[in-house]
C-alpha cells in the first residue's frame, strides 16, 4: 500500500516539511543584494557612531577615520554608513585583508583536492627550489622562516615588503620572496610575511593550472557568493598580489564574512571545506607572543584570532574569543563573530593609530549584538 494510504505518516512528513521550510526562511541569506532590517537608534548605537565617525581634520590624518561601516545580523543589514567619497558602491582598497581572501580562494582549491597542506611549497612553484623544507602550511601560518623585514613607512630602507612592491621586487613578486635565506627552519616560528602570501599566490597557478588562473578567484568564490565589484591586481609576471591589492565593496565584502561564520557554506552549497575554516581558525601551533606586543592577534591560517596562546593576551578581550579578523593597513577590517551572528566590514584611513580595535568591538556589540534584539 503507497505511504499516502496511512494518515498519521502523511500528517508526520507534512509537520517535518513544514519545519523544514521554517528552518529554511529563518536562515537568511543575500540574492542579489542583501536584506536590511535596520536597528532602531540607541544610546549605544549613538556611541558607536561618535567613536567610528568623529569629526576629523582630514588636512592632518590624525584621528579616527571610518570610510565605511556595515554590520550584518543573522544575514541581514542592521547598520550601515559611509563617509565621502565612498559609497555603498565604492570597491575599497583592502590592504592586507587580501590575505585572508586568498586564503579563502586557495581553501575551494583544497576542497577540490589541488594541492596539501603538507606539501612542499617547491611542488606547485618551482622557483621555490632553495627551500625544499617549506610546506604550504607554513606559508599559511606566516611560518615559512625565510629572512623578512614586514616594515612599512616608518623604516621603507630596510623593508622587504616595500622592495616587493613598489622596488626592485614588484615585477615578479614571488620571485623576489623565493630569493631571501632562511633565518629560522619552516615553522619554528611566526613572523608575518607579505612575502609568503604572493609565494602562496603564485602556487596557485600551478595549483589550478595557467589558464584556469587567470579568473578563478571569480568562478571559485566571488561569482557562487555573488560578488561582483572585486578587483585583483596583478604583478608583472600575471601573479595575484595576495598580499594587498584586492578592492571590494563593503557589502560584497560582507559576503565572504557570511561565508566564513557558517562554515564554509553558502545557502545549500559547501564551497569552502569545514575542515579548511577550522584550519583557519586553529592558532599557529608555535606561535609565541613577543615581549614588546604582549596581546597581538594570533596567527590561525592567514586569519587572525583572539585567542590566548604562546603567551599571548587576548587582543580584544572585551569580544567573544570566536571572533576572527581579516585585518588590514590603516585601520581595515572584516570582523566574524559566529556566537553574535555578526559580520562587521570597516574601511578606514587611520593612519596615527589612535583606532582601538577591542573598544570599537565593544561598541559593535553593545549596539547591535545578539542580545540587543527586542
Amino acid at each position: 500500500m503507497s505511504l499516502n494510504t496511512f494518515p498519521a505518516r502523511r500528517l508526520m512528513l507534512a509537520c517535518a516539511f513544514a519545519l523544514g521550510c521554517a528552518t529554511a526562511q529563518a536562515e537568511n541569506w543575500p540574492s542579489r543584494d542583501w536584506d536590511s532590517q535596520l536597528a532602531a537608534p540607541s544610546g549605544a548605537l549613538s556611541e558607536l557612531e561618535s567613536y567610528a565617525f568623529p569629526a576629523r581634520d582630514d588636512a592632518t590624518r590624525k584621528g579616527v577615520r571610518t570610510d565605511a561601516l556595515l554590520v550584518i545580523r543573522d544575514g541581514q543589514v542592521v547598520y550601515e554608513r559611509y563617509a565621502a567619497p565612498t559609497t555603498a558602491a565604492t570597491a575599497h582598497l583592502t590592504w592586507s585583508m587580501a590575505k585572508s581572501l586568498l586564503a579563502t580562494t586557495l581553501g575551494v582549491a583544497y576542497g577540490e583536492g589541488r594541492f596539501r597542506l603538507d606539501a612542499p611549497v617547491v611542488d606547485y612553484y618551482p622557483p621555490f627550489a632553495a627551500h625544499p623544507q617549506i610546506k604550504v602550511g607554513h606559508l599559511l601560518n606566516w611560518a615559512s622562516g625565510l629572512d623578512w623585514q614586514e616594515d612599512y613607512e616608518y623604516a621603507p630602507l630596510k623593508s622587504s615588503v616595500v622592495a616587493m612592491l613598489y622596488t626592485r621586487g614588484r615585477s615578479d613578486m614571488a620571485a623576489f620572496t623565493a630569493a631571501h635565506s632562511a633565518d629560522a627552519a619552516p615553522g619554528a616560528r611566526f613572523s608575518y610575511s607579505s612575502g609568503d602570501s604572493n609565494v602562496l599566490a603564485a602556487a596557485l597557478k600551478t595549483m589550478v593550472g595557467p589558464e584556469a588562473y587567470a579568473d578563478y578567484p571569480w568562478t571559485a568564490l566571488f561569482e557562487p557568493l555573488g560578488i561582483t565589484s572585486a578587483v585583483w591586481e596583478r604583478d608583472a609576471s600575471g601573479t595575484f598580489i595576495g598580499s594587498s591589492y584586492v578592492y571590494m565593496s563593503a557589502r560584497d565584502l560582507a559576503r565572504v564574512g557570511l561565508l566564513m561564520q557558517r562554515d564554509g557554506r553558502w545557502g545549500e552549497q559547501q564551497v569552502l571545506p569545514k575542515a579548511w575554516v577550522e584550519f583557519n581558525r586553529t592558532p599557529f601551533a608555535n606561535y609565541q607572543a613577543q615581549a614588546e606586543q604582549p596581546g597581538e592577534a594570533v596567527p590561525g591560517g592567514h586569519w587572525w584570532l583572539n585567542a590566548a596562546v604562546g603567551g599571548a593576551l587576548r587582543p580584544w578581550p572585551d569580544a567573544p574569543l570566536d571572533t576572527l579578523v581579516a585585518s588590514g593597513h590603516w585601520g581595515q577590517g572584516l570582523y566574524v563573530i559566529a556566537s553574535e551572528n555578526l559580520v562587521v566590514v570597516r574601511y578606514a584611513d587611520d593612519r596615527d593609530g589612535s583606532f582601538d580595535r577591542n573598544h570599537f568591538l565593544k561598541l559593535v556589540i553593545a549596539a547591535l549584538g545578539q542580545e540587543v534584539q527586542p
